[in-house]
């Protein structure tokens, strides 16, 4: 019975040593606030797509938001915090490919992860962004939402919902291109064409 508890332990502890990127940056000292993930698109086609995602939340400026305010148009949603270096990085990108599509059947919406409202409508006037942000704190429900349509494994991620409000496409890692949004977003908006 030692011998097979023993066993099992040295199993145990090879599995845990495991040399992946994300453990590989937590052994290094990885002091920057979040665990960056390798830069990834995934697009999903409509037939793939599943539910629309159903969420309720409050701005940085308390104003209520829900997928229902949002419904028939294709949605950018991008999950942030202000400490996050690239966060910080992608915020002229997306704020570019936002001012490209507005008005044009298209809303952006950021998902603050960590930070309270005051510290979001710093980051959003520091960082010209003009769309507003959930923050998502206290009870996580808009993540919770969206974690159960798709992975959210890394900060920050990206998603396009398209004007049912499934998820057509994910960004994970920052964002490296405004082009790369762009396209997303307008072959989104010519599925409703």
């Amino acid at each position: 019975m030692a011998a097979a508890a023993a066993a099992l332990l040295a199993l145990g502890l090879t599995a845990c040593s495991v040399n992946d990127d994300l453990a590989q940056q937590y052994r290094e000292g990885n002091d920057k606030g979040f665990i960056a993930g390798e830069f990834q698109v995934v697009e999903i086609a409509e037939a793939d797509r599943g539910e629309p995602v159903v969420f309720e939340g409050v701005t940085e400026h308390g104003d209520a938001v829900s997928s229902d305010d949002l419904a028939g148009e294709v949605t950018v949603v991008n999950f942030w915090y202000a400490a996050c270096g690239p966060c910080i990085a992608e915020a002229p990108l997306l704020e570019q490919v936002w001012q490209e599509h507005e008005g044009q059947g298209v809303q952006f919406l950021g998902v603050n992860i960590y930070d309270q409202p005051a510290t979001a409508r710093s980051f959003a006037v520091e960082n010209g962004i003009s769309y507003p942000s959930v923050i998502d704190i206290e009870d996580k429900a808009v993540s919770f939402a969206f974690a159960q349509a798709t992975p959210i494994q890394a900060t920050p991620t990206t998603l396009v919902l398209d004007a049912e409000g499934r998820i057509a496409a994910r960004i994970i890692g920052q964002l490296e291109s405004a082009s790369i949004l762009d396209t997303l977003v307008a072959a989104v908006v010519a599925e409703s064409a």
